[in-house]
């Protein structure tokens, strides 16, 4: 998504509307907004310490961002992943009807190949190519070949796309992109990796970069991972307006990279959620080109094997660290929450009731005011569709995050009596977490959500214009 505030007139307009609220329980976030949006390059004080100075990146991939002319305002929109050797691929889409052209032909792309001998991922951000019919498509192409063509590889470049819904990409702008691009690109470079996480921003605050080297327990291997995301609004599953890319040197067959993706995705980018809205171009993509491995013996291929499960969980909690920066940077966001549900009879039951609670406008809108209503927690938790609840056995609680004492807002169905000024200064803070406890089964599960502002409704209200 790409939004600038542009007009002095709409600045002073809603600064007007914002004096106003007198309520507004932190009115410098207001503030604060409307400056960085008028201020593209600015990073807001309280996000920079999420934004890496430098990391370890995996081998084998060369990497830059550029500006090419989709955004009009000069920032970087387009980036450019290149692997040394053909790697293994896996993604998973928007379950979205209305699936963007870069979808549906990364998509084909994936099944001509059979996950294989895929080497390079194109993003352009400022305009989705979504909902644009045959040239849509013709224009996604056009950027698959152009890459392919530099690669002297056919048929092997995924396309990503991010921006607004229903307009053409100028493709000759991105075509010579392209090519600069591929000119400039460079290999492990701390500097290469945060242009591509710049480019592919929308209305993000800030951009989404992490890195890190793994070990894997049975030949003691050690391979590095490195990934991006952008997404800020329209985000849930499955899966969110976001798009993610995670490259690895590891050595991993295709039929247990999807394994492992699809279980990673279940828990990280499948388990956030800031405005309860699915896009059109969700896609969570991974190419692993085995630069890593001295021997093709090192493959991990056994899906019952150490090597695989430890693999599978370091992709699950990596993904969970980029999953989460999307929540940080939600759209007016002022909290981050985590949703853990616990004591249910499986994880699915246990995610469906998080992800009720998390995407209930009742509980964002009263985080938001600081508000310690449990009742609309409870709420969702009896709607959530899971017929097992016993309402006796349920207890609900603030977690702060500073690892201060608990608040108990319910316990075993029986309400407490909730000392409020606690409550406020749990409410206060940027993180907390809301535990529901089931008392029916042994599974669990999180969700990752934020809290329903003032400024989400500006930021959206004045998208377009």
């Amino acid at each position: 998504m790409l939004h600038l505030i542009k007009s002095s007139k709409t600045q002073q307009l809603l600064f007007s509307k914002f004096n106003k609220m007198s309520n507004l329980p932190n009115p410098s976030v207001s503030t604060n907004i409307i400056r960085t949006l008028t201020n593209s390059t600015a990073i807001p004080e309280n996000k920079k310490h999420l934004v890496p100075t430098s990391g370890t990146y995996p081998n084998g991939f060369k990497v830059t961002g550029v500006h090419c002319g989709v955004k009009k305002n000069g920032q970087k929109d387009l980036a450019l992943i290149v692997s040394d050797k053909p790697c293994t691929a896996a993604a998973v889409f928007t379950t979205n009807v209305f699936k963007a052209a870069p979808v549906l032909l990364s998509r084909e792309i994936l099944n001509k190949n059979s996950g294989q001998d895929i080497r390079a991922i194109v993003i352009n951000s400022g305009c989705a190519n979504a909902v644009t019919g045959i040239k849509g498509m013709e224009n996604a192409k056009k950027m698959s070949d152009e890459v392919s063509k530099l690669t002297n590889v056919e048929t092997s470049t995924l396309v990503m796309s991010t921006g607004v819904i229903g307009q053409h990409l100028p493709i000759e702008k991105i075509i010579n992109g392209i090519n600069v691009a591929h000119e400039k690109a460079v290999n492990g470079s701390h500097e290469g990796w945060m242009e591509v996480a710049e480019a592919i921003m929308t209305t993000d605050f800030f951009p989404k970069l992490r890195s890190g080297q793994f070990t894997l327990p049975s030949s003691g291997l050690t391979y590095s991972m490195a990934g991006i995301a952008k997404g800020a609004g329209m985000i849930h599953p499955n899966m969110a307006t976001l798009l993610a890319t995670i490259v690895t040197d590891a050595p991993i067959s295709t039929p247990a990279l999807n394994e492992a993706l699809k279980y990673a995705a279940k828990r990280s980018f499948n388990s956030i959620s800031v405005d309860g809205d699915m896009s059109t171009n969700d896609t969570f993509a991974i190419l692993a080109n085995g630069a890593a491995a001295a021997t093709k013996e090192t493959i991990i291929n056994d899906v019952q094997g150490q090597d695989f499960l430890r693999f599978r969980d370091d992709l699950t909690n990596f993904a969970t660290d980029l999953a989460k920066l999307i929540v940080r940077d939600g759209e007016g966001a002022t909290k981050f929450v985590t949703i853990h549900v616990k004591g249910v009879p499986t994880f699915e039951e246990a995610k469906k009731v998080a992800s009720t609670i998390a995407t209930s406008a009742l509980v964002k809108t009263a985080l938001f005011g600081q508000d310690a209503n449990w009742g609309r927690i409870l709420c969702a938790v009896g709607y959530s569709g899971v017929s097992s609840i016993i309402p006796n056995k349920v207890s609900v609680s603030f977690i702060p995050n500073d690892g201060s004492t608990p608040l108990k807002l319910l316990t075993l169905g029986e309400p407490e009596n909730v000392d409020e000024a606690r409550a406020l200064e749990i409410l206060k803070m940027e993180e907390l977490e809301i535990r529901v406890e089931l008392g029916i089964g042994n599974e669990e599960a999180k969700m990752w959500t934020c809290d329903f502002s003032y400024d989400y409704i500006k930021i959206n209200a004045d998208y377009r214009t």
